[in-house]
């Protein structure tokens, strides 16, 4: 079957991407043109101010046709990337430490405002893995507790104060990377545990908040007790059928970023030649058959090209996969339809706006520090 401009614009609908300048050029926007992605993701080599980041995401919505998913990683602490242009966001176990729901609201309010002012309407958090020992070293802060039911308590509260600001959030790293001590931006972590323990422990946020999260964002980690295989969980069939069917998620299911080690650096492969096991093409396809709605490619644009086609040239040959896109892209459609989110004004940053959120993320920090155990009242 050919490519038909419908398929090109569903194929374009499961990309995220993100690109290595801080201003539109017109080769990026040639880029943008050419395969309408389903959204777009910056960091912080990206965001240079507040003024130029809300340019740059509002030429990126103008070279697109439907309505962009407009994304960021901002969870406070080490992963941050509006520090520098506005203010410090509090880390995440600091915030749950205080064991004050009204706080995890603020929390997730004042960062969703945040991100919202500068024209995101995406927030890649709550960070739902669980602050295990092992992953301590790789995970830091970014953790509300061990305990899951407080991580579910955190995370919940979390999401409505995003959504108070009318940012979208997202669970991540299914089924979770609490006892992997391997960093998957560099290796493939495994975790070694069985199914049950995990159902108890780690996968407890996503069955308790399955109807709350608009995404879900799936790790590049391999868990050879429950698959019996070496695949990382963003290519495995099996958890993306835990998710949807076993738990009943109905949300996006995202994979993390396929230029990660986690995926073009599996065991004894290495760097892969195009549609074997490490290239960017096997991961692209292999994620979207497996049963992922979208995925990221984080920095290289010609990647993002290769992502692209190679999800083109597999609905060409496949009907089963034709169908398995068709139904993916159905779903980033209908959030984006019904997402007031997406709906909302795309107004500039004021000057005004920018101060206020630098005095409440301030106010936040001292309520914060002065509400941990152990503090003077």
């Amino acid at each position: 079957m050919g490519r038909s401009s419908e398929l090109r614009q569903a194929a374009g609908q499961l990309l995220i991407m993100g690109f290595e300048l801080a201003e539109m050029t017109s080769a990026l926007r040639a880029v943008l043109r050419a395969i309408q992605p389903g959204g777009v993701i910056l960091f912080s080599r990206n965001i240079t101010g507040a003024q130029s980041t809300y340019e740059l995401l509002k030429s990126c919505q103008a070279a697109v046709e439907p309505r962009l998913f407009r994304c960021v990683d901002l969870e406070g602490g080490t992963v941050d990337r509006l520090r520098d242009v506005i203010a410090r966001a509090p880390a995440v176990a600091d915030v749950a430490a205080t064991q004050n729901p009204r706080l995890f609201r603020k929390h997730g309010r004042v960062i969703g405002e945040e991100v919202r002012a500068l024209g995101f309407n995406v927030d890649f958090a709550p960070v739902l893995d669980l602050g295990f020992e092992a992953s301590r070293q790789v995970l830091t802060t970014r953790t509300a507790s061990a305990d899951p039911k407080q991580a579910v308590a955190f995370a919940r509260e979390f999401l409505r104060g995003l959504s108070d600001a009318h940012v979208l959030g997202c669970g991540k790293h299914f089924p979770g990377l609490g006892e992997a001590n391997l960093d998957s931006h560099f290796d493939l972590p495994e975790v070694r545990k069985p199914f049950a323990r995990m159902w108890s422990e780690d996968l407890l946020p996503y069955r308790e908040l399955r109807r709350e999260l608009p995404f879900v964002m799936v790790a590049h980690a391999g868990y050879p007790e429950v698959t019996k295989q070496g695949l990382p969980a963003s290519l495995s069939e099996h958890w993306m059928q835990v998710l949807r069917k076993k738990i009943g998620y109905n949300g996006i299911i995202m994979a993390d970023d396929l230029e990660m080690g986690g995926v073009t650096l599996l065991p004894g492969k290495g760097t892969a030649t195009p549609g074997e096991p490490g290239s960017i093409e096997y991961a692209a396809v292999t994620t979207i058959g497996a049963g992922a709605d979208m995925f990221l490619v984080c920095r290289d644009e010609e990647n993002c090209w290769r992502a692209y086609e190679a999800v083109l040239r597999e609905v060409e040959h496949s009907g089963k996969f034709r169908s398995r896109v068709q139904e993916a892209a159905k779903r980033v459609q209908k959030l984006k339809k019904n997402s007031r989110a997406l709906r909302k004004a795309f107004a500039a940053p004021s000057e005004k706006t920018i101060a206020r959120l630098k005095r409440e993320l301030q106010a936040l920090t001292n309520e914060v520090a002065g509400a941990q155990p152990g503090a003077r009242g």
